[in-house]
């Protein structure tokens, strides 16, 4: 990711309702929502969510798929990782533990592989 792709991140993020969709989104997981269910949990009308899922899809952050005649909406876990990475690619300097802080904040969800295999 470069800086135009991620200041193109943040200004969808930066908005009230884009930032709820991303946050809706991540906590469904991979399958994601439907269209329906996306704008109920967001607040948000169709003709509105529509208008911020372009948004957030141009910045790389969403992904569509048709299923019959609705439409079902992921995360681009790509895309936000992608982002993190922008954010921390020049962390620490030689120094870790500055980074550890923001690491420990991911562990929680996404525990190191060797730790899922032994769940």
């Amino acid at each position: 990711m470069d800086e135009r792709q991620a200041l193109a991140a943040f200004a969808a993020l930066g908005q009230e309702h884009r930032l709820r969709v991303v946050r809706a989104l991540v906590t469904a997981g991979p399958d994601g929502l439907p269209a329906g269910a996306l704008a109920e949990a967001v607040g948000v009308g169709a003709t509105n969510l529509s208008f911020h899922l372009k948004e957030l899809a141009r910045a790389g952050l969403v992904l569509s798929r048709r299923e019959g005649r609705s439409i079902r909406y992921r995360a681009d876990f790509s895309g936000l990782s992608e982002l993190i990475r922008f954010l921390m690619r020049d962390c620490c300097q030689g120094r870790p533990e500055v980074c550890a802080p923001a690491i420990a904040a991911l562990s929680p969800c996404c525990p190191p592989a060797e730790d899922t295999a032994r769940a």
